[in-house]
């Protein structure tokens, strides 16, 4: 007997990404990116690979899901048009996670979690959020637009709180400097583990976001709160570059 809805998740706001394929709370298969190269280049091999791992066709795919933002414009397009297209093709209903929601899944059960994207010209995309037992994930404040320095200073007061996301490895000598500055122990989870005293916890990088977005899911459908191709809508946070020059002209 199938143990759950066939879905397929699609991360393509982070720069390498990722697809996966699971059957209800089993990844089946996952394939991942090359920063290197453009998703629109090989999205669809990648979404052919894991269905030929799992040796399912397309048509027996239950749900479609995909980060919805914030992330890369360009990838975040990308990544929704094909759900969007997938979804109408083949009658299957679809499903946008925020992709702060599913950095923030991919650390484990924790109270305060900082969940940081690259957002161009050195800012970030920043969100607070927790994470509970059963893998829930709740909002402590809206997800921001800022400069890094601005990011510590809304956090510093925190003493005990995890980093993730591909922005908060990218300023992790800032996130280091920070803590010591205000006298807050801080660890590399990757080298030295997490340990018990409260600390700035860097989390470890999650090639596979597309696992997390599928699990995310799998939560909404079970709450029977998903989305249609004209419904599902990215989350920019902020507006693109064109729409900003646009705004000054």
């Amino acid at each position: 007997m199938d143990a759950g809805p066939l879905i397929l998740s699609i991360d393509t706001a982070t720069l390498a990404g990722s697809v996966c394929l699971a059957r209800g709370e089993n990844v089946l298969a996952s394939s991942f990116g090359d920063p290197g190269i453009s998703h629109s280049n090989n999205l669809l091999s990648h979404i052919n690979h894991v269905l030929e791992v799992s040796r399912v066709s397309l048509s027996d795919v239950d749900l479609f899901a995909a980060a919805a933002g914030p992330g890369s414009f360009t990838g975040l397009r990308i990544g929704l048009a094909t759900v969007k297209a997938l979804s109408q093709t083949l009658r299957r209903p679809c499903v946008g996670i925020p992709t702060l929601h599913a950095i923030a899944h991919s650390c484990g059960a924790a109270d305060a979690i900082v969940a940081a994207l690259p957002a161009g010209r050195g800012e970030v995309f920043a969100q607070l959020l927790s994470v509970a037992s059963d893998g829930a994930v709740k909002e402590l404040d809206k997800a921001s637009h800022l400069s890094p320095q601005n990011m510590l200073l809304k956090y510093d007061n925190l003493p005990d709180l995890k980093w993730a996301g591909e922005g908060a490895h990218f300023h992790q000598d800032k996130l280091r400097d920070w803590a010591a500055q205000n006298k807050i122990e801080f660890r590399d989870e990757s080298m030295n583990g997490e340990g018990n005293s409260p600390a700035w916890v860097l989390k470890r990088r999650e090639a596979n976001l597309a696992k997390d977005i599928a699990t995310l899911a799998l939560q909404r459908l079970q709450r029977n709160e998903v989305d249609t191709p004209e419904s599902l809508r990215a989350i920019y946070v902020r507006p693109a570059d064109a729409e900003l020059k646009a705004q000054w002209q």
